[in-house]
């Protein structure tokens, strides 16, 4: 995506620190590469402010700017451990959900800006979006997608499960490019009539935004835009966290769930309870309707500008700093 942006690029080494004793010496010495790295780095580019959103790699580069006005912004429910770290000589703090400021001490300045949602996305109405992936505004639409590499179990799920949905609805599903080949052997299987109904896509960017727009029910993962995204477009969500991504996207489905917004299931229950939550929520009209109406509560429009205008001031306010030493 960088590179599609045509962004200048440049890496920094970075990793986790697992262990005690001699077992976290590659971590250590990781870390002591990237902060070298990045002091370099800093040095060279001279930045007015350091904006973090996560990953290992906003340790060294925290460390080696620290002198550097700095915002953090949270783009999951709860922050990650190197967001906590960097937060300890941050200037400003942003966070995707208004409950998120409690991770945070209280000395520090933290602003409800909301996750911020790339402006392609909102350029498609339902009518655009049903001509754009050739659907049919006679039939409910579903989505199932689980990220850019795909989710192995949330599709063999689905595959399975495919010759009961699509008498009902049409399934628009981004299967990832790892499990491509095995989305194509389910469309082989299936009877001519029922493949009508089936659009899968090994990848979609441009027309993402058309994929939700679509949508009157979406099945994901729930990383950190189904924060953002899903309250945008008022989309209701069956969400299955990554069973292997610690607790972020648990914490992140249980902050839509509580509020009646989406629909939680386990990873390891998607075969005994995928179809069932499928079929009852498609049907289920008035539920949908409370559901979006739930999302709609959620929503923060203009989450970039918001952020983008606490960059503007971290600059204004950056003369006279800027020790990378």
């Amino acid at each position: 995506m960088v590179a599609r942006a045509g962004v200048p690029y440049k890496a920094v080494p970075a990793g986790a620190v697992h262990g005690v004793g001699l077992k976290a010496l590659p971590g250590l010495w990781r870390l002591g590469r990237g902060f070298l790295a990045a002091r370099k780095l800093l040095r060279q580019f001279q930045p007015n402010v350091l904006f973090f959103t996560g990953g290992f790699v906003a340790i060294p580069t925290g460390l080696a700017g620290r002198n550097v006005p700095t915002l953090l912004f949270v783009p999951d429910f709860e922050p990650g451990l190197a967001l906590k770290v960097v937060s300890r000589f941050a200037d400003r703090i942003a966070v995707s959900t208004q409950e998120s400021e409690k991770f945070f001490s209280s000395n520090k300045k933290v602003s409800f800006t909301g996750y911020p949602v790339r402006r392609e996305l909102q350029e498609y109405d339902k009518q655009r979006a049903d001509q754009t992936l050739n659907l049919s505004p006679d039939m409910p639409t579903l989505l199932v997608f689980g990220g850019s590499k795909g989710a192995r179990s949330l599709n063999q799920a689905l595959a399975a499960i495919l010759p009961q949905l699509l008498p009902e609805m049409q399934v628009v599903h981004i299967s990832g490019t790892l499990t491509w080949p095995d989305v194509q052997a389910s469309v082989d299987s299936l009877p001519p009539n029922l493949a009508a109904n089936y659009h899968p896509y090994p990848y979609l960017h441009e027309e993402m935004g058309a994929a939700l727009a679509a949508a009157d029910l979406v099945v994901s993962r729930a990383g950190a835009s189904s924060l953002g995204e899903f309250p945008l477009f008022s989309l209701p969500s069956v969400l299955v966290p990554y069973p292997h991504a610690w607790r972020y996207q648990r914490l992140n489905a249980s902050f839509l769930s509580e509020r009646g917004a989406a629909v939680m299931l386990r990873d390891e229950d998607l075969g005994e309870h995928l179809l069932g939550t499928l079929i009852d929520l498609m049907r289920n009209t008035k539920k949908r309707s409370e559901m979006r109406t739930a999302l709609q509560a959620l929503k923060k429009p203009g989450a970039a500008d918001s952020i983008a205008d606490l960059l503007r001031e971290l600059v204004a306010q950056s003369a006279g700093r800027g020790n990378y030493s």
